[in-house]
């Protein structure tokens, strides 16, 4: 059992390693019959799809005047997906029985887990288990992502989108329905939505209403879609567009990752403490290039930095941060310390 941000827990079902190859034999398969059916407005877990191009996406359709958002928030999607529905869809596709019959084997594979004494016990999924995607297995982002294709197809241009001025950008279960605000339109937004609700029923998953809401951007208002928060200002030039940034949260997530690793090897060389930081900084950095997130980088960077300095000074038994001892070009040069804060602004 894992804690999410709200306090509660879900089971992650790791599969065993048997399973993980016969996974990724069984993906490496069927992906591409599923990837001739997706549509271009889903991005996630997808080959040559990235976070970042679900950004790219919707910053572009503001930028093209779509200010009204619908951002919608599924609850436990992968832990409610009913296996029935899941399996007549993947179906449509795969005829073959052998690999239908073990999707369906990894579906009730139960998750295991042990109590403060030792005791191993089920703590999820099972032969009775009739919904759900073990969250941790190679074939399940693909599984869930084929049985949320079903919503895609109602956006297609010569449908919703066409009738409603509505564009949908999913990220496997992170979406939102972007519907032009330059109509001024009330029942627009909310024909959209009800239309959300309706399918997303059908489907028998949960919408989150209470954190499901409706943004109208021209208000100053922001909303937030897989990490990075979005919203619409004047630029020095007096034109409105689009502005992208990291997530407080997230920021906040990094920088307590970054301390636990400082916390527990106090006592190590600098350049065992700059080999774990760096990856963890290169895969944060990379996922947040996009957008305005150069004044968020800076922070990090000056972090990163003064907890380097620190660290070098407690190994000397010394307190402060060494400034007049090591130059910032030191520390990137001769420690290696990472230095690629380069972000890629978003052009319409």
């Amino acid at each position: 059992m894992i804690p999410k941000a709200d306090g509660s827990k879900r089971p992650l079902g790791i599969s065993t390693i048997r399973d993980r190859v016969a996974q990724m034999a069984v993906k490496l398969v069927i992906e591409p019959i599923f990837e001739a059916d997706f549509c271009d407005s889903s991005y996630g877990f997808r080959p040559k799809k990235s976070a970042p191009d679900a950004v790219h996406d919707i910053g572009y359709g503001l930028n093209c005047g779509y200010t009204d958002v619908i951002d919608a928030d599924v609850s436990q999607y992968f832990d409610s997906i009913p296996h029935a529905k899941l399996l007549a869809v993947v179906a449509e596709r795969i005829v073959d029985g052998g690999i239908l019959h073990i999707i369906r084997m990894w579906l009730k594979a139960p998750v295991v887990g042990e109590d403060e004494d030792g005791t191993r016990r089920n703590i999820g999924g099972g032969k009775a288990n009739t919904q759900g995607t073990p969250q941790g297995g190679v074939i399940s982002p693909l599984l869930a992502n084929r049985y949320l294709h079903l919503l895609d197809r109602l956006w297609k241009p010569q449908d919703l989108q066409r009738r409603l001025e509505a564009r949908l950008v999913r990220y496997a279960d992170d979406q939102v329905i972007l519907i032009d605000g330059y109509r001024k339109w009330d029942w627009l937004a909310g024909a959209a939505y009800k239309r959300l609700l309706e399918e997303l029923t059908k489907l028998d998953v949960r919408i989150n209403i209470e954190k499901t809401r409706i943004v109208d951007l021209t208000r100053d208002e922001s909303f937030s879609f897989i990490g990075f928060d979005l919203c619409r200002r004047k630029t020095w030039q007096g034109k409105w567009g689009v502005r992208i940034t990291p997530r407080i949260k997230a920021r906040s997530a990094l920088l307590s990752k970054l301390k636990e690793v400082f916390r527990r090897f106090v006592s190590q060389p600098v350049g065992r403490v700059i080999e774990l930081i760096n990856p963890i900084l290169r895969g944060w950095v990379n996922y947040f290039r996009v957008g305005h997130s150069s004044r968020c980088f800076s922070y990090v960077k000056d972090w990163v930095e003064k907890k380097i300095r620190r660290h070098l000074m407690r190994a000397r038994n010394r307190k402060g941060f060494g400034w007049n001892r090591w130059s910032r070009g030191w520390m990137y040069q001769s420690l290696g310390l990472y230095s690629d804060y380069q972000v890629r602004y978003f052009r319409s």
